[in-house]
């Protein structure tokens, strides 16, 4: 596989995914993003914790939904992470899920 074809995998693999998550957007009532992994999700419990002088972010996700190109199942029941990094958690209104440049239902 050359350098090239490569590249072309990987860019198919990231619109599949950006079409995937316009498909579920809508199911979803929060965006958490992390240091690491971009999630949507129904239920969010974010809990503030402390250790040995160390500020950490515990999340807890129900009914979610993972970015993450290589993964095979995004759809997830419950998910845990623990950060070291700030954690940016919104709840997303119906004007947050129209998509730019896609047409728009009933109008």
């Amino acid at each position: 596989m050359s350098a090239e074809d490569l590249e072309n995998y990987e860019t198919q693999m990231e619109l599949a995914l950006y079409r995937e998550y316009r498909d579920v957007v809508g199911l979803f009532s929060y965006v958490v993003e992390t240091e690491r992994r971009f999630y949507l999700a129904n239920n969010v419990d974010l809990q503030v914790r402390s250790a040995a002088g160390e500020v950490y972010f515990e999340l807890t996700l129900t009914d979610a939904w993972v970015w993450d190109v290589y993964r095979s199942a995004r759809f997830v029941k419950s998910v845990r992470v623990v950060t070291f990094k700030d954690v940016n958690v919104e709840e997303l209104s119906k004007s947050d899920l129209d998509v730019p440049g896609q047409p728009s239902f009933g109008s």
